[in-house]
C-alpha cells in the first residue's frame, strides 16, 4: 500500500485536513502503529468503528502540534522587514498560542504579549503571531517558549528592546496532578531598553493591561 504522506512534506504553516481522506490513506505508517500500540495497552481496541481511523488522525494531529521544529523565526522575520523611522513602541497583544507541556504532553494554552523598540526597521505584525507559532509548535515549558519568542525578534529584527508576556492555562495541572482548574502562569521576557529602563517596561506593561 503507497504512502500517502501530506502534512508534514509539505510543511503547512496550517494544515489542510486531518481527517482521513479515504479508507485506504496511510499517513505515517510508523507513527500509526505506535497510537495503535497504545490504544492496546490502554485497554482500546483499535480496530473497533471509532478508533479505527484515530491512529491517522493522531498521527497528522502531532505532525502540525510540533510543526515549529521545521519553521524558522528568521526566515520568518526576514521576509518581512521594512525601513521605517519610527522610535515609538509597537505593542500586539492578546497572540493566541497552543502548546504541548514537554514533561506530560499535554496542551498549555493562553495569550501571548509582544512588544518592541524599533530600530529603523519594522517587521509585519502578522510575523509577529507566526514567530509566537515557530516557538509553541514544539514540545515546550512556558519559561523557555517567552524567552525563545523574545530572543528571536531581538536578534533578527535588530530592535532597541523587546518585551514579551505570556499568561496560560496548563491542562497537566487541571486536569490530573493537583486538578486546579484556575490556576493561570505568566512568564516575562525582558530585552534590551526593556531590561535596562524601568520606565519602558512599565510603559510596555501599561499597554498590555485589561
Amino acid at each position: 500500500m503507497p504512502e500517502q504522506r501530506k502534512l508534514s512534506t509539505v510543511l503547512s504553516h496550517y494544515a489542510p485536513s486531518f481527517e482521513a481522506e479515504s479508507e485506504e490513506e496511510v499517513y505515517d505508517p510508523r507513527k500509526e502503529e505506535l497510537v495503535r500500540s497504545m490504544l492496546t495497552e490502554i485497554g482500546e481496541d483499535p480496530d473497533r468503528e471509532g478508533l479505527r481511523r484515530t491512529p491517522l488522525r493522531v498521527a497528522k494531529a502531532m505532525d502540525f502540534l510540533t510543526s515549529g521544529y521545521q519553521m524558522s523565526a528568521e526566515d520568518i522575520i526576514k521576509k518581512a522587514v521594512f525601513e521605517e523611522d519610527v522610535k515609538e513602541m509597537v505593542v500586539v497583544r492578546d497572540i493566541e498560542f497552543y502548546s504541548m507541556c514537554e514533561h506530560h504532553m499535554l496542551p498549555f494554552f493562553g495569550h501571548a504579549h509582544v512588544g518592541y523598540l524599533p530600530n529603523g526597521r519594522v517587521v509585519g505584525l502578522s510575523k509577529i503571531a507566526r514567530v509566537v507559532d515557530v516557538f509553541a509548535r514544539r514540545l515546550q515549558v512556558q519559561e523557555r517558549l517567552t524567552n525563545q519568542v523574545a530572543d528571536a525578534l531581538m536578534e533578527h529584527l535588530g530592535a532597541h528592546g523587546v518585551a514579551v508576556v505570556m499568561e496560560a492555562s496548563h491542562t497537566c495541572m487541571m486536569m490530573r496532578g493537583v486538578q486546579k482548574q484556575r490556576s493561570t502562569t505568566v512568564s516575562s521576557a525582558m530585552r534590551g531598553a526593556f531590561d535596562e529602563d524601568p520606565r519602558t517596561r512599565s510603559e510596555f506593561m501599561s499597554f498590555i493591561k485589561t
